[in-house]
């Protein structure tokens, strides 16, 4: 059975964040997966993890209120500035396949039209993209939109209903936090054939213990530390 591993917010351990920086470094290592956050600004699609400027880059403001010429001019760790989603797609295509998390309002429409244009026009190709979100309204018109596509649902602790959440929003994966898992979620989520993708791994310990009960992925910092991982993968 395939386990995915993905890189989180590129190679975010060795590099800034979400930077092309972060990407190559994740496609060097050998990162068969990459996961990039999104805002939609002006009509361009920037990638970037947080709703403000402050934490990863030298700028000061919330993302979506900021223009697209600022945006660019800011410092997003060692001299990287915030690309735009196309940028990193090119960066990518025919090297790894890509999660791309919506982070703000109005992101389902245009990544949906992205992925139209990119599977028509590059190698790109279905299986290489996996859309995912908090935002299960956002997720939900992703999805009305481009069925094909598969579509992960996050979310931050166990729901009451278990898998059934992600049922509802006809989701092939749930991604659900580390830090907010049992056996009984896994088992429930393979009831329903969706995969069980896990967020932040960084820890031998913790992959094993993940690897243990079943999870079928995990997003890593430091992906390398897993890719020749000599860790039981029994389930």
């Amino acid at each position: 059975m395939d386990f995915y591993l993905f890189a989180h917010r590129g190679a975010k351990g060795h590099e800034p964040e979400n930077t092309f920086a972060a990407f190559a470094k994740a496609l060097d290592l050998g990162a068969e997966w990459i996961e990039a956050d999104v805002y939609l600004v002006e009509n361009e699609l920037v990638v970037i993890h947080d709703d403000r400027l402050e934490r990863t880059t030298n700028g000061t403001g919330y993302v979506t209120e900021s223009s697209l010429e600022y945006l660019r001019s800011l410092d997003a760790g060692k001299g990287q500035r915030i690309p735009f989603l196309t940028e990193v797609l090119d960066l990518i295509e025919g090297k790894a396949g890509i999660n791309i998390e919506l982070k703000g309002p109005g992101t389902a429409a245009r990544v949906a039209s992205l992925i139209e244009q990119i599977l028509t026009r590059t190698s790109w190709c279905r299986d290489q993209l996996i859309v995912s979100s908090f935002d299960h309204p956002e997720l939900l018109a992703f999805a009305q939109m481009m069925p094909e596509i598969r579509v992960g649902a996050l979310t931050g602790g166990i729901p009451l209903g278990y898998a059934e959440f992600a049922e509802q929003l006809n989701a092939w994966s749930i991604h659900a936090s580390m830090e907010f898992l049992n056996r009984d979620f896994v088992k429930d989520a393979h009831r329903r054939d969706k995969k069980m993708f896990v967020y932040t791994v960084n820890h031998p310990d913790d992959y094993a213990r993940l690897r243990q009960l079943g999870v079928d992925g995990v997003f890593s910092d430091f992906p390398d530390r897993f890719l020749s991982s000599s860790l039981p993968h029994d389930k």
